[in-house]
């Protein structure tokens, strides 16, 4: 289990959250527009003082793309990327969240767009293989 003070508040490491729901038989994932790029992402963010990673994880949930759940505490896996304004490679360590409720007001509606996505198509339109793997393989 990962815990809050196996990080510090701007290492090398991130936390995420695979947000998913139930569509009828199927499994759906959400995916957010990353601020400065518009790629397709998953909600993730730094690590925040007092809470675990994945407290932290449905943080970023409900503030890029304004879903609320029930998240795991056990990660689910972990991909990389690059953050060139940085100048750094970053891990995010991903929970899933189970999505109860997905409002359409939240803090950052404003700047960013989000859809829900069968595994397959959300792992398509993510850039990171290893992001891409963790999604397409969730179930």
């Amino acid at each position: 289990m990962v815990r809050k003070d196996d990080h510090n508040s701007r290492g090398s490491i991130q936390c995420g959250a695979l947000c998913w729901r139930e569509n009828g038989p199927d499994l759906e994932i959400l995916l957010v527009t990353s601020r400065d790029t518009g790629r397709w992402v998953i909600p993730k963010g730094w690590p925040m003082p007092g809470k675990t990673f994945a407290e932290a994880a449905e943080q970023e949930a409900w503030e890029e793309a304004g879903v609320k759940g029930v998240i795991h505490p056990v990660p689910v896996g972990s991909y990389h990327y690059s953050k060139p304004e940085l100048a750094m490679e970053l891990e995010v360590v991903v929970f899933a969240l189970k999505s109860t409720k997905a409002a359409a007001k939240f803090p950052e509606c404003k700047q960013r767009r989000r859809t829900w996505l069968s595994l397959e198509k959300a792992a398509g339109l993510v850039a990171e293989p290893d992001l891409a793997a963790l999604i397409a393989n969730f179930a």
